[in-house]
């Protein structure tokens, strides 16, 4: 399966064009596929298809052109190639590999070029970049101004690419073509003026002076006609030389000359002059399944002059099986011979040196072993100049770097030269344009069907979810299920489903995926037996880890170093394809690595270094959320604070790895309790007490009644009241009054008897709500009034317009709006000291509007409430602009209901999707 955008935007599979249908489909299609694998929101599809005001049903024909757009690849085997269209919040995903996408391709293949230091090989991939054209980009779809940029920068991609490949042709002294190319692209782009100049430079080497003159000047014309401007720097300079005639090997009339014709040279003896086809490959794999990308993707990367191919992946992810199967399947195209050789680089055995290797190639191509030259440097020279006239495939497996292999190069312009290795080798790729083929796990459907290659279809498809279970619990890494499927072969009587019973404890999981000398534990050990000192530390460290992802900060926590160490390490086990790096700064394990690393030796206090380290970093989100608030709640006594600790810029960036993160924190809370560490479990949780009240509905019960049960075992008092009143709220919020009101009673008693006044305020806040929800408005005030009192008497500001904001929202539900208003008023005297945030500055206002509404005036009222719908929009605040809006659309009159009711309903939507 194939994505174009390079031509008519389409999608090819192997049985044809799928039938896109209507512009305005395939027009939703390009603005996903100029973003794969990242949210697009439907007001940027909106904008995508209609350039003047959207139809009143947008949204719907939106939802109709993505659900057909599904039953198409759907209809096509989508899943199959890791292709899915999925709908988040507001927004829709196309997820799928980039390899699938021409124009990724096309900037990859770019990329490359660039970085290559032959011209011929750059040439050939600025070929094989530009052979991905079609036409014009983004044929076929609506030509709405923001396609239509993006049309346009893909073609300002191609045309550079056209001046690079040019530039590599006159690099080769092909003159004429490079002429050739440029002519063609400057007729129809004949103001630009990078290209006329480059193709009167190209016309004076190939020597035709004339041409690059009348080029320049019938250039010169149309700048002075079109655009009233001279020639720019570049192309005079390329006029001044063509003039002058110089910097041209072909300005001088020269005698052609013919090239003698070479006679034939005999082969060296013992060599054969025309060998049989020789073949070192192993058997072909069995029971191999799936893979169809990567093995596309090899015929993609072996194809062009002298491709190296780099395949890479983690230990057991069937690397070596790809190579085979595509070698076995493609060894047609090697008459020459197919040379396989493993460098057992990750083996107990001593690595194989790279003269032994080139013997064994010159033995297999047929040369004597008296004619093989003792030294390795004379050895690889004759196996050079063998390969040189031959198709000839050369496999090198499990290699350990980049040096061994650049010593077994064939080096011939038809021979392909595959690489595996559990490493990047990015030396490789810098000095020989490896172009890699990364192999990751295996999906569902293909590790089930691996599984049935083994034991059979009738066996698995008896306990199709027993199957299921068993390639999860595998990861699915080849290696595992193939091992798996040993065990259940070994013994019959055993069912899939009691197998799977059996991998599902942890501390047996790895011993059962090993039979004899071979699986999981004896691959990743081999692995982490090449890793550096520091790299192994950081990697045993990591099994501690109570999370599914690290960072930096969390790495280094966790083995006692510094950050950038850490990140040294990261990447070096990502090389070692021993993590992934799942975005920036955010790493993780695989299952199976990850119990790996659990079984080795590390520091005893690494778990507690790790947690210490959430609850640090949570309180620095919590200051840069909610500056100037008291801190929730002080470091433990014998905290391991870390080296060095994440610093939040601004409140955006601290709420943006609450979202992130929590997951993260709250594995870490569930760590900390089954460990008994109290202390840290109710700190973790209260930790993200800013995302809890951002996000209220979001089912925080069970994870507070965790935390509650902490602080009441690690008896201290102030903490179980925060807890008690913030689960109380929570409750509340989800419609469980009479359940809050048992905690937010019991809340303030217990603050009281802590002494802390600000914490007994919060709780009489939180203890209004509930008050109010059952109907009683009145008492609710009178607990927010003593709310704000406690508050200024402890000299809590925050606290204390907390407190008045509520009481506020009480008096306006008991009518009171004179009252109502002197209160707002009051708040928003606090609001310079506590620095408010635009979230709280919106309540207060839209409170105000409110208020007025209520004395009759309705000019000054209505002019509050829009300020107030505006300013939270403008923050990205729903909750307030859901509020706001919805009292303005009770009062609107007019024409105004229905732009009010569009904009009501956009921010309820996006509410109820972070719902």
């Amino acid at each position: 399966m194939e994505f174009r955008l390079l031509g008519a935007v389409s999608v090819v599979t192997e049985v044809g064009d799928l039938p896109l249908g209507p512009a305005k489909r395939r027009s939703l299609l390009a603005a996903l596929l100029l973003r794969p694998n990242h949210p697009v929101p439907v007001e940027a599809l909106t904008d995508a298809l209609w350039d003047q005001e959207p139809p009143p049903r947008a949204r719907s024909v939106i939802q109709g052109h993505v659900s057909r757009l599904r039953s198409l690849l759907s209809g096509a085997g989508a899943g199959m190639y890791g292709v899915e269209l999925v709908t988040q919040g507001a927004a829709y995903v196309l997820r799928m590999p980039e390899s699938l996408l021409d124009a990724h391709r096309f900037e990859e293949l770019v990329a490359l070029a660039r970085g290559q230091r032959a011209a011929g090989d750059a040439v050939a991939m600025y070929q094989d970049a530009l052979a991905l054209w079609q036409g014009p980009a983004l044929t076929g779809a609506y030509r709405s101004a923001p396609l239509q940029a993006a049309a346009h920068a893909l073609e300002e991609l191609r045309l550079t690419a056209v001046e690079l490949l040019a530039g590599g042709y006159t690099q080769l002294g092909e003159y004429a073509r490079a002429a050739a190319l440029l002519r063609a692209e400057a007729a129809a782009q004949p103001l630009r003026e990078s290209l006329s100049a480059a193709l009167v430079l190209a016309l004076q080497r190939a020597g035709r002076r004339s041409d690059a003159l009348d080029w320049y000047h019938r250039t010169r014309r149309l700048l002075a006609e079109e655009l009233g401007v001279d020639p720019g720097r570049e192309l005079a300079e390329a006029y001044a030389v063509a003039l002058r005639g110089d910097g041209d090997p072909a300005a001088e009339p020269k005698t052609p000359v013919v090239p003698a014709v070479p006679e034939p040279r005999p082969a060296p003896p013992d060599v054969p002059a025309h060998p049989e086809t020789v073949d070192l490959l192993p058997r072909m794999p069995r029971g191999f399944h799936g893979r169809a990308d990567e093995l596309a993707a090899l015929d993609r990367a072996t194809a062009g002059e002298t491709p190296v191919c780099l395949v890479t992946g983690p230990a057991g992810v069937g690397k070596t099986a790809l190579v085979v199967h595509w070698a076995h399947r493609n060894r047609e195209r090697f008459p020459g011979g197919l040379l396989y050789a493993d460098l057992r680089g990750f083996s107990d055995t001593p690595e194989v040196e790279p003269a032994e290797v080139v013997r064994e190639f010159l033995l297999a191509l047929g040369v004597a072993p008296r004619r093989i030259p003792e030294s390795a440097r004379g050895a690889s020279a004759l196996f050079r100049s063998l390969a040189a006239d031959r198709r000839l495939l050369v496999v090198l497996d499990n290699a350990p770097g980049s040096a061994p292999v650049q010593e077994l190069l064939p080096g011939g312009a038809r021979c392909v030269t595959v690489v595996t290795s559990r490493h990047r080798l990015p030396g490789l790729i810098a000095s020989d344009a490896a172009r890699p083929v990364p192999v990751d796990v295996l999906g569902p459907e293909d590790s089930a069907a691996l599984l049935a290659a083994v034991l059979g279809e009738e066996r698995v498809r008896a306990e199709a979810g027993a199957a299921r279970r068993l390639a999860e619990l595998c990861g699915g890494l080849p290696l595992a299920l193939r091992v798996t499927a040993a065990r259940l072969t070994d013994q019959p009587e055993w069912s899939l489903s009691e197998l799977s019973g059996e991998l599902s404890d942890e501390s047996r999981r790895l011993a059962l995926l090993d039979v004899e000398d071979t699986g999981v534990r004896a691959a990743l050990r081999l692995t982490v037996r090449r890793l550096p000192a520091d790299a192994a530390h950081h990697f045993a460290h990591l099994g501690r880890h109570p999370g599914t992802h690290v960072d930096r900060y969390a790495a280094a926590a966790l083995a006692g170093t510094d950050p950038a160490a850490a990140e040294a390490a990261l990447e070096r086990l990502a090389a070692a394809h021993l993590m992934t790096r799942a975005a920036p700064d955010r790493w993780t394990l695989h299952d199976l690595v990850r119990l790996y690393a659990r079984g080795l030796d590390a520091d005893p206090d690494a778990l507690l270094r790790a947690l210490d380290h959430t609850v640090v970093t949570a309180l620095a989100a919590a200051d840069a959320a909610e500056p100037g608030d008291e801190s929730c709640f002080p470091l433990p006594a014998d905290v391991r604070t870390p080296r060095e600790i994440r610093r939040f810029a601004a409140r955006e960036e601290a709420m943006a790895w609450y979202e992130s993160e929590h997951e993260e924190v709250t594995l870490a809370a569930a760590a900390a309790d089954a460990a008994g560490l109290h202390s840290r479990t109710w700190r973790l949780v209260l930790g993200l007490w800013p995302l809890i009240v951002w996000r209220v509905r979001d089912g925080w019960s069970p994870l507070l009644g965790t935390a509650l049960e902490a602080a009441r075992a690690d008896g201290d008092l102030r903490a179980q009241s925060r807890i008690l009143a913030l689960l109380g709220w929570v409750l509340t919020e989800e419609g469980r009054v009479p359940e809050a009101l048992a905690h937010l009673e019991a809340a303030p008693v217990l603050a009281a008897r802590a002494g802390d006044r600000s914490a007994q305020a919060t709780a009489l806040v939180n203890l209004s709500l509930a008050q109010a929800a059952l109907g009683s408005p009145q008492e609710a005030a009178e607990e927010c009034a003593d709310a704000a009192r406690l508050a200024r008497d402890a000299g809590d500001p925050y606290t204390e317009r907390l407190a008045l904001y509520h009481l506020t929202r009480h008096q306006l539900d008991c009518g009171a709006w004179e009252p109502a208003l002197r209160t707002v008023a009051a708040a928003q005297a606090l609001d310079e000291v506590v620095d408010a945030s635009a979230a709280g500055r919106v309540l207060l206002v839209a409170a105000a509007g409110e208020a007025l509404l209520g004395l009759g005036d309705e000019a000054a009222g209505t002019a509050r409430l829009r300020e107030a719908a505006d300013a939270a929009e403008a923050c990205g605040f729903d909750d307030g602009a859901v509020r706001a809006l919805g009292v303005l659309l009770k009062r609107a009159g007019g024409a105004e209901p229905a732009a009010l009711r569009q904009r009501y309903d956009r921010a309820l939507a996006r509410l109820q999707s972070r719902s």
